[in-house]
C-alpha cells in the first residue's frame, strides 16, 4: 500500500490519519503541490484529477480522498472509523461531509493561487476569504457538536469525523483562525493530538516537510 501525497495537503493528512487509525502499514511517497508535480503526465494517467492523495494498492489506484476513507473502512473490517449504530453513522458523516464538502473546495491550494495570480490579492486579502469560508462552516459545527454533547470525540474513540476535522483546524490555524468561542472543536483535538495515530500522520512528522530536511 503505497499512499501518494503532501505533507500540509488536508486530504493527505485525513488519509495519513484513516491509515494510522486503521493501523495499516503504508508507505509514504511525497508529492510537491508547489512544484505541480500532481499535474505531471505520469501522475495524472493514474489519477486524471491530478490531485492528492493516491493511494496505490495491490496494483489499481485509489483517488479522492472521502470515497479512499470509506473504502478503507468497507475493505479493512478492524478498528472500524464509522459506529455499528445507523444513526451514529449518519451523524459521523454529517459532520465529516460538512467539512469535505463545504470547506475543501473554496480553501484549496488552486482557488488561493488562483486568488492571488488572477486577481491579485494580497496575502492578507486571501486570509480574510480563508477564514470567512471557516466561520460560515466551523459555527454551525461547534454548534452541532454542543447539541450532540460530545466528550473528547464524537463518540468512544476517534473515527470518520476526526479524520476530517483535525486537518481542516490544523490549515485554520495557520491562517489564524479565532477558535476561542469553539470549546468542542478545540477539545476534541487536543484529545486527538495527544493519541500516537495523530502524531505520526501530522504534517510536522512528515518526510517531505521542509523542516525535516
Amino acid at each position: 500500500m503505497r499512499l501518494h501525497g503532501y505533507y500540509r495537503s488536508s486530504t493527505s493528512y485525513r488519509l495519513r490519519i484513516a491509515l494510522e487509525l486503521k493501523g495499516l502499514d503504508y508507505e509514504y511517497v511525497p508529492v510537491n503541490l508547489l512544484a505541480s508535480e500532481q499535474k505531471g503526465a505520469a501522475f495524472t494517467a493514474r489519477n486524471p484529477f491530478g490531485s492528492v492523495p493516491l493511494l496505490e494498492v495491490d496494483g489499481k489506484h485509489y483517488v479522492q480522498s472521502m470515497a479512499q476513507i470509506e473504502w478503507l473502512d468497507e475493505g479493512f473490517a478492524d478498528r472500524p472509523l464509522l459506529p455499528s449504530d445507523l444513526h451514529d453513522r449518519y451523524v459521523a458523516r454529517e459532520l465529516a461531509y460538512a467539512i469535505a464538502t463545504e470547506l475543501h473546495a473554496p480553501l484549496n491550494l488552486p482557488v488561493l493561487k488562483y486568488l492571488k495570480d488572477e486577481y491579485g490579492k494580497s496575502q492578507d486579502e486571501i486570509g480574510v476569504w480563508y477564514r470567512h469560508w471557516l466561520a460560515r462552516t466551523l459555527a454551525p459545527l461547534e454548534a452541532r457538536l454542543a447539541q450532540l454533547g460530545t466528550g473528547d470525540f464524537l463518540f468512544d474513540a476517534p473515527g470518520f469525523f476526526e479524520v476530517c476535522l483535525l486537518p481542516q483546524v490544523y490549515n485554520a490555524r495557520r491562517f489564524e483562525f479565532d477558535f476561542s468561542d469553539m470549546p468542542h472543536i478545540t477539545r476534541i483535538e487536543s484529545a486527538c493530538l495527544a493519541l500516537p495515530e495523530f502524531q505520526r500522520a501530522h504534517p510536522d512528522n512528515q518526510s517531505d516537510n521542509p523542516e525535516n530536511t
